[in-house]
């Protein structure tokens, strides 16, 4: 939750568009601490506060300006992802017929081209970081490259953040980087649970920023007294 709250560290007044607990519970977490001038919603048609609270009104049109010009910050899931970024969420297997239907693109086409986007996998493994998806939905680095100019203009990719480890795409060719382990974990685990070859310092690679006792009282008696955390990842 810590390094999902850091993905939104100097983002200033975004829109922060959390999808899962965890996730929801970072940006609330940010809001609350670093990024004051974060701004959240109910999903529907209001910004409120991190606690629920009406702050001010959303309407359609003005949501969907925010979407298209880049002043969103986006953090999706993702049943596939490779080495450049692009996401799955639609299908498992060759998509004229696949093994397995997931979602469905849905937006994830859009959020990419349009807006910062991180990610967040609960559980990290090759069965989600895999040498190539089986369909893009979310752009990655390589796939906005192909596009054009008008697919770059917005597009970049921040963070991955999952149960193992904090990466992201701060290489000279845009290819996934090994940022930092999560407390107990080794460069080993990760390379072994990643169906690719990541970038890994050869100085080393530190540690993820550990909660402050501050933070943890937030996260446990303000923000998710009920827990909702545990049902994604068990902290």
């Amino acid at each position: 939750m810590i390094a999902c709250a850091d993905a939104w560290r100097g983002d200033g007044e975004v829109l922060a568009s959390p999808m899962g607990a965890v996730p929801s519970i970072g940006a609330r977490l940010a809001r609350l601490t670093f990024a004051p001038d974060l701004l959240l919603t109910d999903g529907e048609a209001l910004i409120v506060g991190p606690d629920g609270t009406p702050e001010g009104w959303l309407p359609y049109r003005q949501h969907l300006t925010m979407v298209t010009g880049g002043r969103r910050h986006v953090m999706m899931g993702a049943s596939q992802l490779d080495r450049f970024g692009n996401q799955n969420i639609s299908c498992i297997g060759d998509w004229h017929r696949p093994d397995r239907q997931l979602l469905g693109a849905r937006g994830a086409p859009v959020n990419t081209l349009n807006n910062p986007v991180s990610y967040w996998v609960p559980k990290h493994s090759r069965r989600v970081f895999v040498e190539r998806v089986d369909m893009i939905c979310g752009v990655g680095y390589d796939s906005a490259a192909a596009a054009g100019r008008s697919a770059r203009r917005h597009h970049g990719l921040r963070r991955v953040v999952t149960d193992l480890a904090v990466l992201d795409f701060a290489t000279p060719d845009h290819s996934m980087r090994l940022v930092s382990l999560h407390p107990g974990v080794t460069v080993e685990q990760v390379r072994a649970a990643t169906g690719f070859a990541l970038v890994v310092a050869r100085d080393g690679v530190p540690s993820t920023r550990e909660p402050t006792a501050a933070e943890l009282r937030l996260i446990r008696e303000v923000i998710d007294p009920a827990g909702a955390r545990n049902r994604e990842v068990r902290v």
